[in-house]
């Protein structure tokens, strides 16, 4: 990890005096150079809503750098560079079709696809819609400069969710044109291709990125096609204001959907699909054949910020919007399409969002130190146009067939924040207080089937109470508290129990998060994290019934989280390095209820889990590598904890890159070459669940040993 050397004490005066366009963290050392040596860390800004050390935010933070993002990686998913966070949980499902399973402190491992119960943010735009999903594959890895995570109290001052923020930040464009060419290839057909340009003139600046994926899937049916594309502009509109422009692109289409399988079909095969037993006339087929299972996404939104600056204090301006369209095959049988409120096995839908975040920051001094004031206001919309149809036409299936959905739903929030942090001696405080309302309104237009035109209204009062201090130059300990309040998704209210219509009477899950946490510089390059926390939460919402991709939910009774996080990075002697991320959550039913005893964990949490790392690289940087591993504990599928859990397991992974910088005909170029090793011991394991399907199909693999190699070469003009 990256870190810039910071005089502590002269933070304060240091953001205020710093040129607009300058980053503090890069004025550090010539602050630091007098007085004695003080910790090192990296500056962040999720949590303060602006820059600030993590070292003094009495939060869990961490920073994944572009360093570790590019780490011998084809920056595909972002579980490539989340592995190493604690207490974040990040399950790649083989599936491109519902994208990656993101949990932190436990919250979103019920998400059936994309990530709810944590919020995305890439470039100060939301990657999550108002009602709390979202889509990690939206993130242009190859562009990101680093990884903010943010898990406990503080990340309730980001709204509707629970469990904790992921925010992106790609690099910004500077010094002459130049431009990159990046090449990988590996096992089961993977091949990625990705060129980007940039540069900084006077005071424009631009950065442009196009990638295309590809891959034959480690699952049967699992292939897939990405095309993604990203550009940046900013605009130094004078020394104390600056615009940024952002804009990107997804396409996916026909990415095909292996679908869960049996624990009885993982014994078997793991790379097989879920043979479908109602095939009399093809009995080896699976279901995700007979159906086509498959999913297209065309996604496109772009967005500007405005930065000024009034001497200490600052405006900050965003809006953004954009358009994404699906279209998804699922797997439903004929008979299972017989009820009359039964939306079909095909889901088209057209949404159109947009949303702004304005926010004034300004520090005056108070008593014998400086309060810090952040107030602002939220708020987005998204609207879909909704249609089902059967999945079926006579005896074919996998095709559209008749109109069986045909709907508007709207949902909206509006979100008054305040946030203030007063440093006094070696005390900082910091409170804060968020109003969040969220509205969703649905219209049906398919009316044959009755009228489900209906609304929800949520709203939450958050607040947050935090303090930190400074034991030592060396040592920081701090405690938190918040509420937080999570509502159903768009996709949780649709289905009432098993074919029912919408289900406007779920309630949004309330929660109370506790956390006490060390910061420690054990010497002058080894830091330590830790952090115990607790999170009770109220009528929190669970699975209800979930069969080929349809999925109802209800509010069950109390749930509580208890854990313990602790992050060590070290660099050592001779060019080594060491990073270790480890994790104890205790995630469990605290009542019982129908079904479910007290006690019982909560499905798709494992208990614990690990990441380690040893890395070395050459003093001039010219060879490096390292060896990984990753280890989880078991994980229920289901709240009864009846049904096979998946094993826990560990699994070890290598990398090796080389770069050279040559002279002659190819000076001016940079030339990198890697190569990784997944799962070296080709060890047979489940990577995530599905948690509650109502067939028992909860079961996703995780791809055997793999391999991958790259190149890139990179121009300076």
């Amino acid at each position: 990890m990256k870190r810039h050397v910071v005089r502590l004490n002269a933070v304060a005066a240091l953001f205020a005096a710093a040129p607009f366009g300058v980053h503090a963290a890069d004025t550090a050392p010539a602050a630091a150079a007098a007085d004695q040596p003080v910790p090192t860390s990296v500056v962040v800004v999720t949590g303060s809503r602006g820059e600030h050390l993590s070292f003094d935010l009495p939060a869990a933070i961490d920073v994944v750098d572009a360093d570790q993002i590019g780490a011998a990686q084809p920056r595909v998913n972002a579980s490539e560079a989340l592995a190493g966070v604690p207490g974040i949980v990040v399950q790649n499902r083989q599936n491109y079709a519902q994208d990656l399973q993101i949990s932190s402190r436990g919250f979103g491992a019920r998400s059936q696809f994309g990530v709810r119960g944590v919020r995305l943010i890439a470039d100060g735009i939301p990657a999550t819609m108002p009602d709390g999903q979202g889509q990690a594959a939206t993130f242009d890895l190859d562009l990101a400069e680093r990884i903010e995570v943010l898990r406990g109290p503080f990340s309730t001052l980001y709204g509707n969710h629970s469990g904790g923020v992921v925010q992106l930040f790609t690099r910004d464009p500077k010094g002459a044109p130049n431009v990159e060419f990046n090449l990988s290839g590996g096992s089961y057909g993977q091949r990625k291709l990705d060129v980007n340009a940039g540069g900084k003139e006077g005071r424009f600046g631009w950065l442009l990125d196009g990638s295309r994926f590809e891959t034959d899937g480690y699952r049967a049916h699992s292939a897939a096609t990405r095309d993604q594309a990203y550009a940046k502009l900013t605009f130094d509109v004078s020394s104390t204001s600056k615009l940024t422009i952002v804009g990107g692109g997804l396409r996916q289409d026909d990415t095909q959907d292996p679908l869960g399988i049996s624990w009885a079909t993982f014994q078997r095969d793991p790379r097989a699909g879920e043979i479908d037993t109602t095939d009399t006339q093809n009995p080896q087929r699976t279901l995700a054949d007979r159906y086509n299972t498959r999913k297209s996404i065309d996604h496109q939104q772009a967005g500007l910020t405005w930065d000024q600056h009034f001497g200490s204090d600052r405006l900050r301006l965003t809006v953004y919007g954009g358009n994404r369209e699906v279209i998804q095959y699922q797997s439903f049988s004929k008979a299972f399409q017989a009820p009359a409120t039964h939306s079909g096995g095909v889901v088209d839908f057209d949404r159109d969002f947009y949303g702004f975040d304005a926010n004034w920051t300004m520090t005056r001094p108070l008593g014998e130190g400086s309060l810090r004031t952040v107030v602002g206001l939220e708020g987005g919309k998204s609207t879909d146009d909704r249609t089902g149809y059967e999945n079926y036409v006579g005896d074919q299936f996998g095709v559209r067939g008749r109109l069986r959905r045909d709907e508007t739903d709207d949902v909206r929030n509006l979100d008054p924040y305040l946030q203030l942090e007063w440093e006094l001696g070696r005390w900082v405080f910091t409170g804060g207080l968020r109003h969040s309302k969220v509205k969703f309104d649905v219209e049906d237009h398919f009316l044959s089937n009755g009228n489900d035109s209906g609304r929800a209204d949520y709203s939450h009062t958050t607040p947050l109470l935090g303090a930190l201090y400074k034991v030592t130059p060396t040592l920081n300990v701090y405690a938190s508290a918040a509420r937080g309040f999570e509502t159903p998704t768009l996709n949780e209210v649709f289905y009432s129990g098993t074919a029912g219509g919408f289900n406007y009477d779920l309630g949004a899950a309330t929660s109370t998060q506790l956390e006490v946490g060390a910061k420690a510089m054990l010497a002058e390059d080894v830091r330590l994290n830790a952090a115990l926390f607790q999170t009770r939460t109220q009528d929190e919402l669970v699975v209800d019934a979930s069969s080929g991709g349809r999925t109802s939910y209800r509010n069950a009774s109390a749930t509580l989280r208890q854990g313990l996080e602790l992050s060590l990075d070290a660099k050592l002697r001779a060019g080594f390095s060491a990073r270790m991320a480890a994790s104890y959550l205790r995630a469990i039913y605290d009542e019982a209820f129908t079904g479910v005893a007290e006690g019982n964990r909560l499905p798709g949490v494992p208990k614990t889990s690990l990441y380690g790392e040893l890395a070395w690289t050459e003093t001039d940087g010219r060879f490096g590598g390292a060896l990984e591993t990753i280890a989880n504990g078991k994980v229920y599928p289901d709240d009864a904890n009846a049904a096979q859990p998946a094993p826990g397991y560990m699994i070890f992974n290598a990398r090796v890159q080389a770069v050279q910088q040559p002279d002659g005909v190819l000076k001016g170029w940079r030339l990198r070459e890697y190569a990784r090793v997944n799962n070296l011991f080709d060890r047979n394991y489940i990577g995530s669940v599905i948690v509650g399907d109502t067939n028992r199909r909860y079961y996703e693999p995780a791809s055997g040993r793999n391999w991958m190699l790259g190149v890139s070469a990179a121009y300076q003009f």
